[in-house]
C-alpha cells in the first residue's frame, strides 16, 4: 500500500476545471515517484496515501494543495536589455532566471516597447485540477532513493 518512503508507479490523466487536458502518462512511461518526499503536489499525494496497485483514483485538487494561489504581487517589469542575446521577445516565452532561493522560471506576460513583465507564477498557480487514473505498483524504495529523496532508475532519476 502507499505510504510514505514507498516507490509509487502511476498512470494519470491531469485537467484543469474546464475539464481541458493538461498531462497524461497515456501513450508515455508512468509516474514513478518516492511518497512522503514532496516529489508530487500535497494534494494528490495525501489522496493516494493507503492506495494499493490495482486501485483507481479520481482527485481533485484545489490551488492551495496544488500549486499554490496565483499571485499577481510578483509580477515583474524589466528592461528588454535584461534579455541579453535574445533578439525577439514573445509573449509567453519562458525564461529561466537566478533568484536568492535558486533558479526559477518567468513567463513573459506583458511586453510594452522597452518593459516586460515577467511571471514567476508556476503555469498551473491558481489552478483547480482533476486527476484520474491506477497505482500500477508500489514497493519499498532502496536506501539510495531514502538518501537522495528521489526514485532511481527506470522512471526515475539518472545520476
Amino acid at each position: 500500500m502507499i505510504a510514505d518512503q514507498k516507490v509509487v508507479s502511476l498512470n494519470y490523466t491531469v485537467k484543469d476545471a474546464e475539464g481541458e487536458l493538461i498531462d497524461s502518462s497515456e501513450n508515455a512511461k508512468p509516474l514513478v515517484y518516492l511518497h512522503g518526499q514532496h516529489n508530487i503536489i500535497p494534494g494528490l499525494e495525501t489522496a493516494l496515501v493507503g492506495k494499493a496497485p490495482g486501485d483507481e483514483f479520481d482527485v481533485t485538487v484545489e490551488p492551495e494543495n496544488g500549486y499554490g494561489e496565483y499571485n499577481a504581487d510578483i509580477l515583474q517589469v524589466v528592461p528588454r536589455e535584461a534579455f541579453k542575446g535574445v533578439e525577439e521577445i514573445e509573449k509567453g516565452m519562458v525564461f529561466s532566471a537566478e533568484s536568492p532561493n535558486g533558479p526559477v522560471q518567468l513567463r513573459v506576460a506583458n511586453i510594452e516597447g522597452d518593459d516586460i513583465t515577467v511571471d514567476p507564477n508556476h503555469p498551473l498557480a491558481g489552478k483547480t485540477l482533476t486527476f484520474s487514473g491506477s497505482v500500477i505498483d508500489v514497493r519499498e524504495a532502496t536506501e539510495e532513493e531514502l538518501a537522495h529523496g528521489h526514485v532511481h532508475g527506470e522512471g526515475g532519476h539518472q545520476h
